[in-house]
């Protein structure tokens, strides 16, 4: 008697905690369901259903990947009455530098954009502030770099110490070359240097459009070094020194952008999801006040772009000692 009564117990009690975990999990889903709506409708805090300022974060190797030209393009017909661009970056291809350039200019053009930068913009990351309408540089933060670079290991020695020769057959002396896996030819390289200096030439007319400077100013700094930002000011690179504060203060002084907007984070969606479980837990961390938990949570939807380094760079990087 006393077994049954024990096993009538232990069932009584598993259904208990069943019905337990079936209410949370009911719960969860309402809750999310809310959340959901309340997002849709705008009326969750941190929605950029909103008027707001959206802040766009561009950081590490510029490629020009679709999410972050997607992103940019998502913004024009947004619920955003101005852009931060915060700018944190060494460059990266010429090519997806320009792509970004562009989408940031197509915004501008709906828009107020204003780069931030918020750590260095150096070469490819100086041609996407150059897309905003204004520039503010912290006082020491690197900026400049203008210059490309065509970097490519060649390992042609090695391949002959341990014995390894690649047999190339070409349709023409220059196809694929230089390749790294012989001895550049000197015609090689100058064709390589012809690129270069091709793109070399966009990079500076595009700086004097933009800055507004003459073919001698453009020159002064177009030498490939970096400059802080106090000197960037006087070099009249970056039009003013301070962060988001001093952007948007510009922002309602000169654009007439409403005061005391908040701001929002703009982020690349995960390939696989548009609102997934990342976003979602977002938004209840920042309903509920969680403002960290939040942040580590947008942090964690990112996904890592590859870096194309097959193509010129615009890149900016301390130079190593031989």
């Amino acid at each position: 008697m006393s077994s049954d009564a024990d096993l009538l117990a232990d069932r009584r009690s598993l259904r208990r905690k069943l019905s337990l975990w079936r209410l949370l999990a009911l719960a969860g889903v309402v809750v999310l369901a809310i959340a959901g709506a309340l997002a849709w409708s705008g009326r969750l805090p941190g929605s950029t259903a909103q008027a707001h300022i959206a802040r766009v974060t561009i950081s590490g190797f510029i490629s020009g990947d679709r999410r972050t030209l997607d992103l940019i393009k998502s913004l024009e017909d947004s619920r955003a009455s101005a852009v931060l661009l915060s700018i944190d970056s060494p460059g990266g291809t010429v090519t997806g530098s320009e792509a970004l350039y562009e989408a940031v200019r197509r915004l501008a053009a709906k828009k107020p954009v204003v780069a931030v930068v918020d750590g260095l913009a150096a070469s490819g990351g100086y041609i996407v502030a150059l897309g905003g309408e204004r520039i503010v540089a912290r006082q020491t933060s690197p900026v400049g770099s203008i210059g490309v670079i065509a970097q490519i290991p060649n390992v042609a020695r090695m391949l002959d110490t341990i014995g390894v020769k690649f047999e190339i057959t070409r349709s023409s002396p220059l196809k694929a070359a230089p390749s790294g896996l012989e001895p550049t030819s000197p015609e090689a390289a100058a064709e390589t240097a012809r690129v270069v200096a091709d793109n070399y030439d966009w990079f500076k007319r595009l700086v004097g459009e933009r800055r507004k400077l003459a073919e001698a100013e453009v020159a002064k700094v177009a030498d490939g070094r970096v400059h802080s930002g106090r000197q960037a000011v006087t070099l009249k690179l970056v039009d003013e020194l301070g962060g988001e504060t001093e952007a948007i203060a510009w922002l309602e002084r000169e654009k007439g952008v409403g005061k005391s907007l908040p701001v929002r984070d703009w982020r690349r969606r995960s390939e696989s999801s548009s609102y997934g479980l990342w976003s979602a837990g977002e938004a209840l961390a920042r309903a509920a006040g969680l403002e960290p938990v939040a942040a580590l949570l947008a942090r964690a939807a990112e996904i890592p772009v590859g870096l194309r380094l097959d193509a010129p760079l615009a890149l900016w990087q301390p130079a190593v000692e031989k």
